[in-house]
């Protein structure tokens, strides 16, 4: 049975930017260790936006750029780019020169990191550099190869942290190209893994969703996957997401792409393809959230107040619509929905 094509970019994102910390913790302890988490930290994705290259020189889509603060009290900024393809690309190490310098001009102190997860061993791009009649310049980045923990397996089996379960999705899934049955039993065994962690239940809700993103499945796979967790989430008494919430996330998210790639294209012949595109995109995913949110609040408490779908509508900050749907998989009632759409203003 053929497999689905597969959701690298956009979980690796949510994942970093939903648990920075453990991210950090897991690949780059150095740069974990400077900062100061009291604090908190900042996405910054409209800042990242202006220092991208561009499509013509590689943009991706698992680039995230945040704002931190260091130990000593000075700012700083991460940018952290996640590369997933199949091949080598020359163009990656001046890419990763390209952004930093440009996020060096605006916000000076920047460490840039690189996470690896392309299927070429070989491949470790880790600098770029060049000397030209007595003037040279070095950069060197720190990067981490996703395909190097093959071999790490049961160190990744036993971690708590929730990113090694993120690293073996990411591994299985492009393992079982070709083989959907093979992928169907190892994210069944992922979120097994995921139950018996001890995260809390947001926890558990935010990375089974980022499992179910990435590891896609056949349709008829996929409802048979649903039953089997239906029945093993009854049995533990341990809910996270029900079939139908899972189906409403799926379905607001393709109409609100499909809409934004409609947006897109007929901005893009106003005022030129490619800048309508991408911003057919952001307001696509934008309304793909709003549409997620009201068909979970509908699945959970039935019909749902006009008045209070028309203020998740007026929402153009990605963040908070992302606060909303977690909190309309996760809160009691309705009126506890309408108390955190106060609490965004």
């Amino acid at each position: 049975m053929k497999t689905p094509n597969a959701n690298f970019d956009q979980p690796w994102k949510e994942a970093i930017e939903d648990y920075l910390e453990q991210f950090l913790e897991f690949f780059f302890p150095q740069v974990q260790a400077l900062v100061d988490w009291s604090r908190g930290y900042e996405s910054l994705d409209k800042e990242l936006q202006q220092i991208s290259p561009g499509a013509e020189s590689g943009e991706r889509e698992g680039d995230k750029l945040f704002k931190v603060w260091q130990k000593n009290g000075e700012a700083a900024y991460l940018l952290i780019h996640v590369e997933i393809q199949s091949q080598r690309d020359n163009l990656f190490e001046e890419r990763m020169y390209v952004y930093h310098y440009r996020s060096f001009d605006i916000h000076k102190r920047v460490i840039s990191l690189a996470i690896l997860g392309d299927d070429q061993p070989n491949w470790r791009p880790a600098g770029y550099g060049y000397e030209l009649a007595g003037c040279s310049l070095e950069f060197k980045f720190p990067q981490v190869k996703l395909l190097d923990y093959e071999s790490q397996w049961s160190s990744l089996e036993n971690s708590s942290n929730p990113f090694a379960l993120l690293v073996m999705a990411h591994l299985k899934t492009q393992a079982t190209r070709g083989n959907a049955q093979d992928r169907e039993g190892w994210k069944w065994t992922l979120v097994q893994l995921l139950y018996e962690r001890d995260y809390t239940e947001e926890e558990v809700i935010r990375f089974f969703r980022v499992l179910d993103w990435m590891m896609t499945l056949p349709s008829v796979l996929q409802e048979s996957f649903d039953s089997k967790l239906r029945q093993y989430q009854e049995e533990r008494n341990m809910p996270i997401l029900s079939n139908i919430e899972r189906r409403a996330l799926e379905t607001g998210r393709q109409e609100g792409l499909q809409e934004g790639r409609q947006e897109g294209l007929q901005e893009g012949r106003q005022e030129g393809l490619q800048e309508g595109l991408q911003e057919g995109r952001q307001e696509g995913l934008l309304e793909a959230t709003r549409v997620a949110i009201a068909e979970v609040l509908r699945a959970r408490f039935g019909p749902v107040p006009t008045t209070g779908l028309e203020r998740v509508n007026q929402i153009r900050d990605e963040s908070q619509l992302r606060r909303l749907l977690q909190g309309a998989a996760l809160v009691e009632s309705w009126g506890s929905f309408e108390e955190l759409l106060e609490e965004l203003g």
